[in-house]
């Protein structure tokens, strides 16, 4: 089994098989492949409730299998967003916490779970990704995608990195993780950050993502028309116009 990412900045991850080797996503995330490959549907065999959890979190009830079968085949993975893909070796004792739409595909030792990392359901629903993350067990070799520029951090033993809840990536699980409130009534009412900050204390290694689908959904409604525009050429312009003129 061989891997190769390709591309610049919609980076694809390129999925070489041998007969009877197979890859485990949790999305929807095929972008191509060779006629080889095939398809089944899984639920990972670690019983309903795991499952479930995986639908709660956004990941989807099933897991979809990719198996080369009677010959080698290929099959490609694009990125969601412009931004990295890499790699992360998962064994007992060194899993990994992925924000929710972060983990691209893994081998089949691999089990993605969901994590409930904040104990606070206030804390978690409306600090934005800190309340479900994508938990990474098992023993293999783990792909994730991280949106904008990426940016490492290994963490000594109790320090401590505040960071936007969005731009949270993945992060070894020695990492302690919390989602607190940003200080002071004027900061969160005025300072256009939102109310919540996630606090990452070491020891372990964080990976953060410069750009959140989040954060580029609220850029782009800036630059859309209003409703009242029916016309699709016009709302075109508009949202053209808009962001030349921004």
């Amino acid at each position: 089994m061989d891997f190769a990412v390709k591309g610049t900045v919609l980076p694809v991850l390129e999925a070489s098989l041998q007969p009877n080797e197979g890859l485990l996503t949790t999305h929807g995330d095929l972008g191509w492949m060779s006629p080889t490959i095939q398809l089944s549907q899984t639920t990972g065999g670690k019983g309903f409730f795991k499952s479930a959890k995986r639908m709660v979190g956004g990941a989807g009830l099933w897991l979809t299998r990719y198996t080369a079968e009677g010959a080698p085949g290929t099959v490609v993975f694009p990125a969601k967003l412009p931004g990295n893909i890499f790699s992360v070796e998962v064994s007992p004792g060194r899993s990994y916490y992925v924000h929710r739409s972060g983990f691209l595909c893994g081998t089949e030792g691999i089990e993605p779970s969901v994590s409930m990392q904040q104990k606070k359901l206030t804390g978690g629903f409306f600090g934005g990704m800190g309340f479900f993350l994508q938990h990474l067990t098992g023993e293999g070799l783990a792909w994730l995608e991280l949106s904008g520029e990426m940016f490492a951090y290994d963490l000594p033993a109790g320090q401590s990195l505040r960071v936007h809840p969005n731009h949270v990536g993945a992060f070894e699980e020695g990492v302690q993780f919390s989602i607190g409130t940003i200080p002071g009534i004027a900061n969160k009412m005025f300072g256009g950050n939102g109310f919540f900050v996630a606090t990452l204390t070491g020891p372990g290694k964080v990976w953060l993502q410069s750009m959140s689908i989040t954060q580029l959904a609220v850029e782009i409604a800036d630059h859309l028309p209003s409703n009242g525009n029916n016309s699709s050429s016009s709302n075109v312009g508009s949202l053209i116009g808009g962001m030349f003129n921004s």
